[in-house]
């Protein structure tokens, strides 16, 4: 190897290392790794250079929309903290109104209170006047019962006095027969007889008062009876009133009413009357009543 040349090295020098070509192709190929490599993190940087640069960019867009929205809760936050304050200022005025309503309350208590003693007292006084109204109606009651029963014999001894007088028409049911009749059938009648006495054909038919409507076409015909009670007097009088038009042939189209009177009449007569629809007509005090007005009445518009 004495002689032997070398490329690249001089004659006459030192010779430099030599570096084996399995070597340096080892330290090439491990080079272009190496770079290979830094390349490789270089774009791997890159890559995550550009990544973290969107990121931050995202990062940044949303600090940014955060700060708007922090800015709007800040608005927010004001208002409800001045809404809050509006609040407490309106329960401050509530609670005052409270607080006075709670002070008329009381007085309004303390008031009812007073209302409720005297309603109390009030109800006692009315108690102990109801007691005494009891009592007065009963003495009411009893002086009515003694009046009716005293006036009931006052007019059953002046119906006698005046039968054997033979003025009980006269005195008693003439004078008030026109008022008796604009208070039962609404009319005061033009015309009033007393005592008519009519004959024909060798025949007589005595009314004791005949009352006369003529614009109504009715004749109100009162038989008058010191003893009223008897049976064989109402049929009597029914066929005097069929009678009429024949002994007052001017009265023939009037509709005769009949009124049976007397100083007083049983319940049972009265009963029998207004069945034959005749009106029964009594002394009470000093007034003449129809004492069965209402069911005549109503029994003869049922029949119409």
């Amino acid at each position: 190897m004495r002689g032997e040349w070398t490329p690249g090295v001089k004659s006459g020098t030192i010779p430099a290392e030599v570096i084996p070509v399995a070597v340096l192709k080892e330290r090439v190929d491990r080079l272009e790794e190496a770079l290979m490599r830094l390349v490789y993190v270089q774009q791997k940087t890159e890559i995550e250079i550009q990544s973290l640069k969107e990121e931050m960019k995202a990062f940044k867009e949303e600090m940014r929309m955060f700060k708007d929205e922090m800015l709007a809760f800040k608005d927010e936050m004001k208002a409800f903290k001045d809404e809050m304050k509006a609040f407490k200022d309106e329960m401050k005025a509530f609670k005052d109104e409270m607080l006075a309503f709670k002070d008329e309350m009381r007085a309004f208590k303390d008031e009812m209170r007073v209302f409720k003693d005297e309603m109390l007292a009030f109800k006692d006084e009315m108690r102990v006047f109801k007691d005494e109204m009891k009592a007065f109606k009963d003495e009411m009651l009893d002086f009515k019962e003694w009046s009716k029963r005293n006036i009931e014999n006052l007019n059953r001894q002046w119906g006698n006095l005046a039968n054997k007088l033979g003025t009980l028409v006269e005195d008693i049911f003439a004078p008030s027969i026109d008022m008796a009749l604009e208070k039962y059938f609404g009319r005061r009648p033009s015309i009033v007889d007393v005592k008519k006495l009519v004959r024909k054909d060798g025949k007589s038919l005595e009314l004791d008062i005949l009352a006369l409507c003529p614009e109504e076409r009715r004749a109100f015909v009162v038989e008058v009876k010191a003893d009223p009670d008897r049976v064989d007097y109402i049929d009597l009088f029914l066929k005097k009133l069929e009678e009429i038009p024949v002994f007052l042939p001017e009265l023939a189209a009037y509709t005769m009413v009949g009124i049976y009177a007397a100083l007083n009449i049983r319940e049972e007569t009265v009963r029998l009357l207004t069945r034959k629809g005749l009106y029964a007509m009594v002394v009470r005090g000093d007034i003449v009543e129809i004492i069965n007005f209402n069911q005549v009445a109503e029994r003869k518009n049922f029949g119409k």
